[in-house]
């Protein structure tokens, strides 16, 4: 997106990356699960024509290990953050004063697909899907488009710590992943909204 020309603002849950992406205005120390700062976050920004959500946590355990603790920490981090940042996002994109916007969440193949042993974080993404779709028919008239990404196994540096067993090669890379939402981003892809786009390739 920056190659195309945008402005992007990440915001980040501690100071951010230490190989920053120049062109990239990060702001620190920012909770997604606080109303207030996400308000302000957005009510900062200039103007608004797309907001991505990829703010989100993982946890594997049955059922029996999950107290309303673990459910709790999975809503807040998953669900929360993507609700509090969609509306903020229709604000501003409102308030910019131009017709249309877009909107992207991050969802989760297994909510589709179940595995065993992820209630929690299947039960979260599930909301998310439902917010997608909700808005989407919410927004319509106003020309903002709302659609998520729904990715499996990503490869990132702590997945392959964790399953060092595993084959990387049919895992997503993260790039794949954001040539896909810079599509649904696209001005000129008006004509989809409310779709959850696979982005799981051979995982």
């Amino acid at each position: 997106m920056v190659e195309a020309g945008a402005s992007i603002v990440v915001p980040a849950i501690d100071d951010g990356p230490a190989d920053r992406v120049a062109g990239v205005r990060y702001v620190p120390r920012v909770d997604l699960a606080n109303e207030a700062a996400v308000n302000a976050l957005y009510a900062g920004l200039p103007t608004l024509w797309a907001s991505v959500h990829v703010a989100g946590g993982f946890t594997w355990k049955k059922i029996e290990d999950t107290d309303l603790a673990a459910l709790q920490s999975q809503w807040t981090i998953n669900a929360v953050t993507a609700f509090l940042c969609s509306r903020a996002a229709v604000a501003k994109i409102r308030a910019s004063g131009k017709q249309g916007g877009r909107i992207v969440n991050t969802v989760a193949r297994s909510v589709a697909q179940p595995t065993a042993g992820i209630s929690a974080y299947a039960m979260s993404k599930g909301a998310v899907i439902a917010l997608t779709t909700q808005l989407a028919v919410e927004l319509r008239d106003e020309g903002i488009t709302v659609n998520a990404v729904a990715p499996g196994l990503i490869d990132t540096p702590t997945n392959r710590r964790d399953m060092p067993d595993a084959d990387f090669s049919r895992w997503t890379k993260p790039a794949e992943i954001a040539r896909v939402i810079h599509a649904l981003v696209a001005p000129g892809l008006g004509v989809t909204s409310g779709a959850i786009v696979p982005v799981h390739g051979l995982s």
